[in-house]
Formats: C-alpha cells, sequence, structure tokens
C-alpha cells in the first residue's frame, strides 16, 4: 500500500487570515482522515527541497563516519541525551519493556508482527534543538544548550536551515489538521510555540550491522506530538495501520513523512493514535547497499528526524469537543514536559536507573 500524497502548496499560497473552504476544506479533512487512520502522512513542501535534504545527510554521514572516541566527546548523558549525541546501545525500544505491549504484538498475524527487538536499538542519534526556548521555564534539561562537534563549521548553518523548514512544514500540516477535526487552526500551533523541538537525526553502520533482519529501532511510538523525516538514502522504515496492517513505507523523492506522536493522541482523547513503527534492515536495504557499494557511497544509514513538541510548560489535555469523548478521562490533564519526563525514563534516556543488560 502507498500513502497518499499530500501537496501543501495551495494551503500555502492561500492568504494569511482567507477562510479555508472548498477544495482546502476538503485537503484539510483529508489530512486529519489520514492522520486518524494510518498515523502516517506524506507531504510535499514547496518550501523543503531535495537540495536541502541531500545537504543535510552528507554532513550527518561524515559525521556518524567519524571515530567513536570523537562522536563521544558531544555525548550528554546528564541531560537525558536530549542534545548532542546519543550512541549505539542506549534506546531501549518501548517494545522491549512494556509488557503489555508485547502481548498485542503476540495477538497480531505472523506478517503483521514486528521483528523483536533483541535489546537496545544499534543505532546513534544526535539531537540539535531547533527554534526559540522558553526563559522560564520548570524543565531546563528539556531546554537545553545545543552542542556543536568540533570540524563542521557549517553544521549550526545546515542543522537550523533543515529544521527550521521542517518544522515549518509540521506547523502547516498541525493548521490543517486542526481544521479537519473541527478545531480553531491555532489549536494545536499555539501550544507548539517554545516547543522542545529537536532534529534528532539518527546514523546505522550499514557495514557493520547491513545483514537483513537487523533492528535499528524496535518497534515503538514517538512520545512527541508529531515526527517529520525527510527521505532516508536507505530504506527500513515499516509502520502500523490502526487496523494493526504492517505496511513497509516508500517516501517519494522530495516528499517528507509525518507521523503521529502519543502527545497529539492526548489533545484528541485517542481519536487520533501514536502511530507505531520499526526500522529494519530488508531485502530493499540490502539492495541499496550494493547499489552504494558499488557507487562508493557511505554506507551510514541516516535518517533525518525532527521531533515536534508541545511546550514543556504547556498542559496536554483533550482540546474542544475532544474533551466530551467517552475516552477523554484515559487522559488527563498533565504538563507536557512532565509527559516527556515520565516517557523518557522508560525507554532509558532519563538517567539509567534499571539495568536492561538481560531483558
Amino acid at each position: 500500500m502507498d500513502l497518499p500524497v499530500i501537496d501543501l502548496s495551495d494551503y500555502l499560497a492561500a492568504e494569511n487570515g482567507e477562510v479555508v473552504a472548498g477544495r482546502l476544506s476538503e485537503l484539510c479533512s483529508e489530512v486529519s482522515r489520514i492522520l486518524k487512520e494510518t498515523g502516517a502522512l506524506l507531504v510535499k513542501d514547496p518550501r523543503c527541497s531535495v537540495e536541502d535534504n541531500d545537504r543535510f545527510i552528507d554532513m550527518m554521514e561524515r559525521y556518524f563516519e567519524s571515530p567513536t572516541e570523537f562522536k563521544l566527546q558531544q555525548e550528554r548523558s546528564h541531560l537525558h541525551y536530549q542534545v548532542g549525541v546519543t550512541p549505539e546501545g542506549v534506546e531501549i525500544p518501548r517494545s522491549l519493556v512494556d509488557e503489555e505491549m508485547q502481548q498485542k504484538l503476540k495477538a497480531l498475524p505472523e506478517e503483521n508482527r514486528p521483528s523483536f527487538p533483541k535489546g537496545p536499538d544499534c543505532k546513534w542519534r544526535y539531537m540539535w534543538r531547533v527554534g526559540p526556548r522558553p526563559t522560564d521555564t520548570r524543565f531546563k534539561e528539556l531546554n537545553a544548550e545545543p552542542v556543536i562537534p568540533e570540524g563542521f563549521s557549517e553544521w549550526k548553518d545546515t542543522m537550523d536551515c533543515w529544521g527550521y523548514k521542517m518544522i515549518s512544514a509540521i506547523e502547516a500540516v498541525a493548521e490543517m489538521a486542526a481544521i479537519g477535526f473541527g478545531l480553531p487552526k491555532d489549536a494545536f500551533t499555539s501550544l507548539m510555540k517554545q516547543g522542545p523541538h529537536l532534529l534528532a537525526p539518527t546514523g546505522s553502520d550499514l557495514q557493520r550491522y547491513g545483514q537483513e533482519g537487523t533492528v535499528f529501532a524496535g518497534y515503538h511510538y514517538d512520545l512527541n506530538f508529531l515526527t517529520i523525516h525527510g527521505r532516508s538514502r536507505f530504506p527500513g522504515l515499516n509502520i502500523w495501520l490502526r487496523n494493526g496492517q504492517k505496511v513497509q513505507v516508500k517516501v517519494p523523492v522530495g516528499c517528507l513523512l509525518i507521523q503521529t506522536g502519543k502527545q497529539i493522541e492526548w489533545l484528541t482523547a485517542g481519536d487520533c493514535i501514536a502511530g507505531m513503527h520499526e526500522v529494519v534492515v530488508t531485502n530493499r536495504t540490502i539492495e541499496a547497499i550494493k547499489l552504494a557499494s558499488e557507487q562508493n557511497r557511505s554506507l551510514w544509514r541516516v535518517s533525518s528526524t525532527l521531533f515536534a513538541h508541545i511546550a514543556s510548560d504547556a498542559v496536554l489535555k483533550p482540546l474542544g469537543h475532544f474533551a466530551d469523548s467517552p475516552l477523554a478521562s484515559k487522559y488527563p490533564p498533565m504538563c507536557a514536559g512532565e509527559f516527556v519526563e515520565k516517557e523518557l525514563s522508560v525507554i532509558n534516556l532519563k538517567g539509567k536507573k534499571e539495568n536492561h543488560d538481560n531483558l
């Protein structure tokens, strides 16, 4: 199954304050419907070019190819890995520690089951904050200063350029989704202001871990509001639709993939649920590895991922008519920063309170 592509051009071309009606209104309804049914959406944003994505991936390939000792200089474990580098073997997939999730997975038909991870993810990740942070917040470590590796003079400009462009795409989709859900246009974006948005590319060493079936990111959902990715040079992302069907994602050239996170589930009282996904070496990944080897290209799989968040001090609760949903009681009011810290402790990014080595 191929996900439909939503072109944002018409929505972006509409003048500020213009009443969304007719075809644009239908487009907004389509965005909210797709997010609700699939948890994922492909978009084309004229502001986000293929060249921007390539420039970003080129730089990240060069960084991840650097020696381990060099990369570890950018590690900030005392800040919950929310800035700088997260080495491989740190992030623990939710499916490894969540017994309720494990039971649900066993109930899935075999063709829709994820690859079960045997331990922590064997991928690196780099966290770079995007956008302004609040001067007064209860959640300082979630709004920490960025870390710039030595020898990468283009780092800040490249990260900021791609990060801001992807945030802009998310904001457009968030407005369209709000309209489609029957909420005010700024229902989501007003809560995103000064949020701890993170550009968080992953790096997976296909030369070392390029065997079919290797799990780079075990079955999990994202804890943030919406996640956006540029196209990776190596396939491997599987997502699960709301009906439990497993789908291999193919991102067309020039498109971006958006996925629903746990915060949008909270704000819609479960009308839109956090999308489950994994990254695994598949036969399509193997074909891409062979081609990259022949062309003498990097064998690091980089994902240009950005996590868009609700502001840490904002309250997560069902919005508008979603507050009347029979499921609203499952989503009690909670500070977004508190929610994030709780989730991070489960996946081992907020201090290592437990030993997961034998899981």
